[in-house]
């Protein structure tokens, strides 16, 4: 399935290249940036345990909301009409103190849909109906039903979930694109991620920007290179050079 939502750095273009690098025998999985879910949408339910987090609140509590509450924030949406103004009012009171979760996952939501490149800061002027994406809360809420939904600082999920038979799929924001993210991300963190996945017990999958910086942090792990369009609103077409990183190959991680 796909994901209900649109974000920056999904991973549409590159999930079949992903889930294919999985290995077979995961006994956990944890989606540590998870973002809009192209992945964790696209992977099989298994029965073993899935993690979807995000460093991002407002994001988490629309995952939540529509797992527990879809119908409320369906209802929620519908009273929000497409304007300019109401885009701006619901930019603004994202954070106001009286809202419950469900209006503010609502409010979240409709910043998404009505923002240029999901930015949820810029007004699009193409018309939408953001309503619509209500549609597609069941086969969400049913996706979620068992997966454990966190909104942690990346270094805590991944010790706290941290097992021999884990995989650990990260998707940080690539260097160099940390601006267009909400959550801050900085040079020290992409640092201390690299620490952290080279000295975890499980395994890990990581999507990155191909870069001189990324390739030196990750200088003593399996590098597989891609390349796709670029997607970024604001930087001309072209390709786009991309990398997958695992502390595994293929055939190890299914022996």
């Amino acid at each position: 399935m796909n994901s209900f939502i649109g974000w920056i750095g999904g991973k549409r273009a590159l999930r079949s290249e992903i889930l294919a690098a999985f290995p077979d025998d995961v006994g956990r999985y944890i989606e540590v940036f998870g973002g809009a879910g192209w992945v964790l949408f696209g992977k099989d339910p298994t029965r073993q345990m899935e993690v979807f987090n995000d460093a991002d609140g407002s994001l988490i509590n629309i995952y939540r909301c529509i797992k527990y509450h879809p119908e409320a924030v369906a209802a929620e949406l519908a009273l929000l009409p497409d304007s300019r103004e109401v885009f701006f009012d619901s930019a603004a009171q994202t954070d106001c103190r009286g809202l419950t979760d469900i209006q503010r996952a609502a409010r979240s939501l409709y910043l998404i849909k009505m923002s240029f490149g999901c930015d949820r800061r810029t007004f699009a002027t193409a018309p939408k109906i953001a309503g619509n994406i209500s549609a597609s809360f069941a086969p969400v809420q049913e996706r979620l039903r068992k997966v454990i939904i966190e909104h942690l600082d990346f270094e805590q999920l991944i010790r706290t979930y941290d097992r021999p038979n884990a995989l650990f799929y990260c998707d940080p924001p690539y260097m160099g694109t940390e601006k267009y993210y909400q959550a801050a991300f900085s040079t020290a963190d992409h640092e201390r991620l690299a620490r952290v996945l080279h000295n975890i017990r499980g395994r890990f999958l990581l999507s990155y920007n191909d870069c001189e910086a990324v390739r030196k942090l990750y200088e003593d792990c399996e590098i597989t290179p891609l390349v796709r369009r670029n997607n970024l609103p604001s930087v001309s077409t072209g390709e786009f050079h991309e990398v997958l990183i695992s502390n595994y190959t293929k055939s190890q991680g299914n022996a």
